[in-house]
């Protein structure tokens, strides 16, 4: 899930949860709401009382967000390791089960099994109010997709984006997967999308701005005709699910440094056309303006003595708990 909502939760300790959420992020973003949205069941999936559970998974207020960037030491930065392989493996197994007829509903259900079976919290649930374990943004929609009752078709293209709550840390990480009659546009998407993540992670390390990584998504991005959705950044990760610095996915100027210990996601959401989205009446779907298609890549980034690693590359589940 994206960063657009830090400075929302830097206003939403004691006010009325979700009334400002949706009058903030409004405003934050400029658009207001149009007729169509989500469509499918807010039963909120359960998970059991003795897996962990971040602090917001009772009231879906998250904690106020640091005002500092944290730096982790060895024995955090195992811990969101763990974390962000858990989640790697979930993201594959999630788009394993992505064929045509496939509800994103059932396939949250899905999600959310196998994750609650490894001893896992889905990050994504109640995070905020968000009421799925996982996000399926499908064609146009940006990110934030919360998974309902339509079935995917064969032309149908869609992100899935995975967070686990782990033995007290968030990895995060999302793909998008084209089903088996995208057209060869969408195909030159979603690779321009992969090549760009790609991209903006080879350029990290200690010392290096963090304009850096913007800046060679976007140089990608142009080169390929595409835009890339401003509204959405990454973000520092951690025992936290959201948290500073904010990752800025296009060309910027931020000179904030890179250090040793820092944990962060990079994310560019990659569109077909304008670069401009809005906030369905859900108050969490993103679309495109336009109506044309969007795709999106994450990965889960430590910053180390010389240089990065992506704690996300590799795919490991935790032993299943014994009962």
């Amino acid at each position: 899930m994206k960063s657009h909502f830090l400075g929302v939760l830097r206003r939403v300790h004691n006010q009325s949860f979700s009334e400002q959420i949706y009058r903030d992020t409004k405003r934050w973003l400029r658009y207001g709401k149009i007729k169509t949205g989500y469509s499918g069941t807010r039963v909120q999936r359960r998970v059991p009382i003795n897996i962990s559970h971040p602090s917001y998974a009772t009231t879906g207020v998250p904690p106020m967000p640091r005002e500092e960037i944290p730096l982790y030491d060895e024995s955090d930065l195992k811990g969101i390791k763990e974390s962000s392989e858990f989640a790697r493996y979930i993201l594959d197994f999630a788009t394993e089960l992505v064929v045509p007829g496939m509800k994103t509903d059932s396939l949250d259900h899905l999600v959310h099994e196998e994750i609650i079976r490894l001893g896992g919290y889905p990050s994504p649930l109640n995070y905020m109010g968000f009421p799925k374990s996982i996000c399926t943004s499908v064609n146009n929609v940006v990110c934030h997709g919360i998974p309902d009752n339509r079935e995917l078709e064969s032309t149908d293209m869609i992100n899935v984006d995975v967070t686990v709550y782990y033995n007290g840390y968030h990895g995060d990480t999302s793909r998008t997967v084209a089903l088996p009659e995208v057209d060869d546009a969408g195909h030159r998407l979603i690779a321009t999308a992969e090549t760009a993540l790609h991209a903006g992670v080879s350029v990290c390390g200690p010392g290096v701005p963090l304009s850096a990584i913007g800046n060679a998504v976007q140089d990608v991005v142009d080169l390929a005709g595409f835009t890339i959705c401003k509204s959405f950044l990454g973000h520092g990760i951690g025992d936290d699910f959201h948290t500073m610095p904010d990752v800025l996915p296009f060309r910027n100027s931020d000179h904030t440094l890179m250090q040793e210990g820092m944990v962060f996601t990079i994310e560019p959401a990659v569109n077909e056309g304008v670069e401009t989205m809005q906030i369905l009446d859900d108050q969490w779907t993103a679309v495109t303006t336009d109506g044309l298609r969007s795709a999106q890549f994450e990965h889960t980034i430590a910053i180390t003595s010389s240089g990065y690693e992506v704690l996300t590359e590799g795919s490991k589940h935790p032993e299943v708990p014994a009962t």
